[in-house]
Formats: structure tokens, sequence, C-alpha cells
């Protein structure tokens, strides 16, 4: 028996259809131009704390390309490994250590703001590659910690492990992470597009994660998805939510700013 009646799944498709014409008709055109808006939604944008190609900077500043860069990493090596269903958060000292590289994230982040301001004096120079660092480590716990709430939420029976489970695994991510960071410091432009759109759209993925788990709840289908295709009309519900929240903070940002641009850091 379908978790779904064919009233509601319309429903859910209508929506989904609709608020996703609406974002591609009303943000700027092309594929650049649409990750764009979604790191318009999320990401400060400014220029001097992003990458560039040639002079145009990524759709997500350099701390934001590493956070979702390492959400979907870490996505692609769950998937790999069979683990997209895993319902157990990492093992304590696993989780503590992930934590641990995920807190560079805001002792970075706070030198980087604070040194925006003449009274302070950083103990180091905040750089675009420690942004990207930190970032990767981040994006890394986020997910770790984020796709088995997920899965324990959906799932009638998720899987028993973790995504990670030893610290040899954590550490071969590590690695992973490390090469991505390579790519995006290398600079070569075809490279830097991909990993731009990937993290463009590692942004998306966490919505969707987000607006799945609130419909599941919203309709109470709590912990009944059996199969695959029973998250169909939740992954749905979570693209509709991905594509309203990032458009109406697209909408509110533009009508105070008046351009797509990132902020002015010296203005």
């Amino acid at each position: 028996m379908p978790l779904y009646s064919r009233t509601t799944s319309r429903r859910v498709l209508l929506a989904a259809g609709l608020i996703g014409l609406i974002w591609l008709a009303a943000t700027p055109s092309g594929v650049l131009g649409k990750a764009d808006a979604v790191g318009y939604a999320i990401c400060h944008r400014i220029a001097e704390r992003s990458f560039h190609v040639h002079d145009r900077p990524l759709p997500l500043c350099a701390r934001c390309t590493g956070i979702y860069l390492g959400v979907m990493a870490g996505l692609a090596v769950f998937a790999g490994s069979g683990r997209l269903r895993a319902g157990r958060l990492p093992p304590a000292r696993v989780l503590a250590l992930l934590l641990a590289l995920g807190a560079t994230y805001a002792v970075d982040g706070l030198n980087s703001y604070l040194s925006l301001f003449e009274f302070y004096a950083p103990p180091y120079e905040p750089r675009n590659s420690l942004r990207l660092v930190t970032g990767l480590a981040f994006g890394l716990t986020m997910i770790a910690v984020a796709l088995p709430v997920f899965n324990a939420t959906v799932w009638r029976t998720p899987a028993s492990g973790a995504p990670v489970r030893s610290l040899r695994e954590l550490a071969a991510l590590i690695a992973i992470l490390a090469v991505i960071a390579g790519g995006v410091l290398a600079r070569v432009p075809a490279l830097l597009l991909f990993f731009g759109l990937i993290s463009a759209a590692g942004v998306l993925v966490m919505f969707v994660l987000v607006g799945g788990v609130l419909f599941v709840t919203l309709a109470r289908r709590e912990n009944a998805a059996a199969r695959w295709r029973d998250l169909a009309v939740p992954a749905l519900a979570g693209l509709a939510f991905a594509f309203a929240i990032t458009g109406a903070i697209d909408a509110a940002r533009y009508a105070l700013t008046g351009t797509w641009n990132g902020f002015n850091l010296w203005g």
C-alpha cells in the first residue's frame, strides 16, 4: 500500500513544479546564474573572500564552498560504501574528533570576522585557504550527523551502523577532503567551476533533507519508508522547500540590495 495518497502525491508534485518554475524564471539565467542564486540565499559572497574563475567569483565564498563540498564528499563516500541508510551517529571518539574538526570552522570564522575591525589584532592572517579547509571539516561533520538523523526519522528500519564507524575511516575521509582542497587551491578554471557547481548543489541537498524531514513529520509518516521509492514524495516536498526558502531569501535580499552580487567588504 502506498505511503501517500494520490491526492497528496499530486499536490506535492504540483507544488514542487510551480515553485521550481517560479524559481527558475526569477533567478539569473544560465547554470552559473542558478548556482549564484543558491549561494545568494545563504552566503555573503564577498568577492575578496571567494575563489575566482578569471574575474568571476564562485557561487559561494571560500568557507561555504568548503562546507558544501564537505557535505557532498561525505554523501558520495557514504553512498559508495552502502551507508546512505545509516541510522546511528558515529561512535563517541569519532564524533568527538569530528566535532573538534568542525570547531575549527568557528574559531577561524571568528578570527576572520573580527579582523574586519581595527581594534582587533588577529593571531594569524585570515586566508581563503584556511576558510576552505575549515569549511570542509565542518561540512563533513554536518553530514555525518544530519544523515543519521534524517534516516532515523524517515526509515522504518534504518541501517544499524553509522556512516563513519572508526578513526581509520575518518582518516580516509580527511584524506579525500585534502585532495579536494588541493584541487580547489590549484585554481584550475575548469576544476573551480566544477567544485563551485557541486558546492551549490550541496546547499540544495541539505535543504531537501530538512524539508523532507519536515514533510514526513507533518504528514505523520515518520519511520514508515521501507523502500527507496517511498522517499519520492518527501524528496519532492524537500525540493519544493529548497526552492521556496532560497527563493524567499533571494527576493528579500535583492529587495534590500538591488543586486545579485555579493556584499561589498569595503563599502
